[in-house]
């Protein structure tokens, strides 16, 4: 049941993307709030289909601690469902990507018209430097910069390393950095077309304060996001017994 309820997921989904991303095409032409409105309904409907087709529930806690505006927010990424959340739940988020999104046809139109900070990864220094100059721009511009510190889909144990982007962000930025734990990939694996039903928890910590030494502030957000998590995996586990 649970693999013919993906596939009809998946087909809803591509045909909602396909939907949506044709009606908003005429939206590159003006301004770029319309694109993100876009991005916000089309992020609605994929909770909806989740939901009524996969019986797959989002839930959100820790919402005293998302900040509102200008913010840096780290989060753990195990699924695909975290690239859309944020569209849904923060306003006009900039997330980091790599460059290489900006090549595809529509979508990177779509996020080059909101102005997402793309990163090239093969760029050391030049890429650190643009990445700075782009967050720095999009906290002028009151917007919450969304940052994945691992630097890719991680499966659920795994333990990878936290990359330095974060770790500069903060130094530079002097902001403090909100963590994000979660527990999506029990639900909706990296690299797979199946989606379990249970609920998903995506859950927002208590910020880590601006100006920590580089190591220590390091050293917590790792700490904070993998206990996070690690809570939220057991207890999906327990609950759903996946």
């Amino acid at each position: 049941m649970t693999q013919i309820r993906s596939i009809g997921f998946f087909i809803c989904f591509f045909l909602w993307s396909v939907i949506m991303n044709l009606a908003f095409l005429p939206m590159l032409a003006v301004d770029k709030i319309w694109i993100v409105r876009g991005q916000t309904i089309w992020t609605n409907g994929i909770i909806f289909l989740l939901r009524h087709i996969c019986d797959l529930r989002i839930e959100i806690r820790g919402e005293e601690n998302l900040p509102h505006g200008a913010a840096l927010i780290a989060c753990k990424h195990q699924s695909a469902f975290e690239t859309m959340i944020f569209h849904s739940i923060t306003r006009d988020p900039a997330v980091i990507i790599k460059k290489e999104l900006l090549n595809i046809p529509v979508y990177g139109w779509y996020c080059r018209k909101t102005q997402m900070i793309a990163v090239d990864r093969k760029g050391q220094a030049a890429a650190l430097k643009s990445m700075l100059a782009q967050s720095a721009q999009a906290l002028k511009d009151n917007r919450p910069i969304i940052i994945f510190p691992e630097g890719t889909r991680a499966a659920v144990d795994s333990d990878l390393p936290f990359q330095p982007g974060i770790a500069a962000l903060y130094s530079k930025l002097k902001r403090p950095v909100t963590p994000v734990a979660l527990n999506t990939g029990l639900f909706w694996p990296r690299k797979s077309f199946l989606c379990r039903p249970g609920k998903m928890v995506i859950e927002f910590l208590p910020p880590i304060d601006a100006g920590l030494d580089r190591k220590v502030f390091m050293t917590e957000l790792k700490s904070r996001i993998e206990e996070g998590t690690a809570k939220l995996v057991a207890e999906g586990r327990e609950e759903y017994l996946i």
